[in-house]
């Protein structure tokens, strides 16, 4: 049994390749408002960041209040309508949780997107019984780049910062990661390792990975932090 290790997913992008479906259901909710934005303008704007900042970005005003309670909503809706019947998780991160569960690796989910979101996808990806921490939009003051979310992650989970290791695919996300003293591994389902922060090791999914790479993985960075001293 390892407690001494916490892994923590994003959700988005890491657990499910939900981008597409968020891309889909902003173009429509924009449209509807009479924003066309750009896939590039998408690309730097949307994925990884906080709807607040979404809305506010592509609005070009502050968004706030019940008027983003009611904007948050509407595209929000029309998400949880398009992905719903299309929930699937990234190809190996069932196995990969089983045994990081069964080494005894503390689990927690800690995501931009609002809880109503969280629990959609987990109706259908069985993960409630392994993760021991799961945040949402809601759980937090400050979003990601802001590493409050990891950190708080963390706390709940009983491991020390340095002994956690996030799973992200946003450049703000992997920020929000390393802002908070944690290692990071890049999921390239929205992103190339060129376009985020330096991150410790980088996959496409999780066919190629098991409990012995992530302990080696830990251990790599303590041995490497003992060099430095």
């Amino acid at each position: 049994m390892n407690s001494e290790i916490a892994v923590i997913f994003d959700m988005d992008g890491v657990i499910c390749h939900t981008n597409p479906y968020h891309s889909l259901a902003f173009r429509e909710f924009f449209a509807s408002h009479q924003l066309f934005p750009t896939e590039e303008e998408f690309a730097q704007h949307m994925f990884g960041k906080s709807n607040s900042y979404i809305l506010s970005h592509f609005f070009k005003r502050a968004i706030k209040g019940e008027e983003f309670k009611q904007m948050e909503e509407e595209k929000e809706s029309l998400f949880r309508k398009l992905y719903g019947p299309h929930i699937s998780p990234i190809a190996g991160i069932m196995d990969f949780i089983n045994e990081l569960h069964q080494n005894g690796v503390k689990l927690g989910i800690a995501t931009s997107a609002p809880v109503a979101n969280l629990n959609l996808i987990l109706t259908k990806v069985a993960l409630r019984d392994k993760v021991g921490s799961i945040l949402a939009s809601e759980d937090v003051k400050k979003h990601k780049p802001d590493p409050e979310v990891y950190l708080k992650s963390a706390a709940n989970l009983g491991v020390k910062p340095e002994n956690c290791i996030v799973f992200e695919d946003s450049y703000s996300g992997v920020s929000a990661a390393l802002n908070a003293g944690m290692q990071v591994a890049g999921v390239l389902t929205s992103h190339t390792a060129t376009e985020l922060p330096p991150c410790g090791l980088y996959l496409k999914d999780y066919t190629e990975l098991s409990y012995g790479k992530i302990l080696n993985f830990q251990q790599a960075r303590f041995r490497s932090a003992q060099k430095n001293r």
